[in-house]
């Protein structure tokens, strides 16, 4: 294998002159720098990347602490920031930690023994343990995504308004002429779920509606659990005409219940899911449901964090991204449509 002193004697230069051409850290003429790219080329000289971090103190390389890269959800926005580390010339680094606190403690370790240039967090939860667990590491360059009103002062945030897409969600079925609308909330303990739970209230509660218990029926985020929740709504001797599921994902099982029952969605019920998964509009029948723009969200999480690198700025930023409807045909006029 070449080394630098090879590449050096090829182009007749010291072994100063080729860093400065690979690292462009000094000027040198033109001449000299095609003789010494040549030399790399005749001879397939490859740098050194940990010999070239420990010079610029940078080793082009971003952490990632995930809860996991499974759910569709977590699984678009990864893909988005990775698209953009592999564009600007950076590697990335997946952890997915399955919300286990010793995971995280290991993996945190870890990316910093590995000098990561900065970290990007994207946890379903965050508990006090895990915050002062970040804290520690206020070091290294850190923005956090999707963590509500949990935020602390020591790192850039991403806000996922999960709050106003509950609402959204829920004054759609309201203009649509539905009053007894039901709800599959996820986790209440998470952000995305009781963010999404309580825009859903608040919009029944602004509307002058209570809130039917037995229309709501606590989902996990997952097919089966929104497939078992809607059996037990639906069990009741008075049914809602419309349910919120709180994720695509719970709304897919939700449907699969209804189907199996001979109901039909939207004729005899009316379901609005939450997160525009790739895979929503191809639901049967094709889901209504809010957008939560995933891509945008990693591109500007990944965006946030370089700019915290390079500047090495020390106050803390947040920026917003926003819900959107999205109309499919899993939503029926109500019977109180205007």
């Amino acid at each position: 294998m070449a080394t630098i002193k090879d590449v050096a004697k090829r182009a007749n230069v010291s072994t100063t002159t080729v860093s400065h051409v690979i690292n462009k850290t000094r000027f040198v003429a033109e001449e000299t720098k095609i003789a010494v790219l040549d030399a790399i080329k005749h001879l397939h000289y490859s740098p050194s990347a940990v010999a070239r971090s420990l010079k610029v103190n940078r080793t082009k390389s971003i952490g990632l602490l995930a809860s996991t890269s499974e759910a569709p959800y977590f699984a678009e926005i990864i893909e988005a920031i990775e698209h953009q580390c592999f564009a600007r010339g950076y590697t990335l680094i997946l952890c997915n930690s399955h919300n286990d606190l010793e995971k995280q403690r290991a993996y945190l370790a870890m990316l910093a023994q590995k000098r990561i240039d900065g970290l990007l967090v994207m946890c379903a939860e965050y508990p006090e343990a895990l915050l002062d667990m970040l804290e520690e590491y206020r070091h290294i360059p850190m923005v956090v995504m999707d963590w509500g009103e949990a935020r602390r002062d020591f790192t850039d945030t991403i806000i996922d308004n999960a709050f106003a897409g509950g609402y959204l969600a829920t004054q759609y079925l309201l203009k649509r002429g539905h009053r007894a609308i039901g709800a599959i909330p996820g986790q209440l303990a998470r952000n995305t779920g009781g963010g999404r739970h309580r825009g859903y209230l608040h919009a029944l509660e602004q509307a002058g509606i209570a809130v039917d218990p037995r229309w709501v029926v606590q989902g996990d985020f997952e097919p089966e659990s929104g497939y078992r929740a809607m059996k037990q709504i639906l069990s009741q001797s008075e049914r809602p005409t419309a349910v919120f599921c709180g994720g695509d994902i719970m709304a897919m099982g939700a449907l699969c219940a209804i189907n199996e029952l001979g109901l039909n969605v939207p004729e005899d019920i009316s379901i609005i899911g939450y997160d525009n998964v790739r895979n929503s509009c191809f639901f049967s029948p094709a889901l209504t449901t809010v957008h939560q723009p995933k891509q945008e969200l990693g591109e500007a999480a990944l965006t946030m964090l370089l700019d915290r690198i390079t500047s090495k700025r020390e106050d803390a930023k947040s920026i917003e991204v926003h819900p959107q409807l999205i109309e499919r045909r899993s939503v029926a006029d109500g019977p109180y449509l205007a």
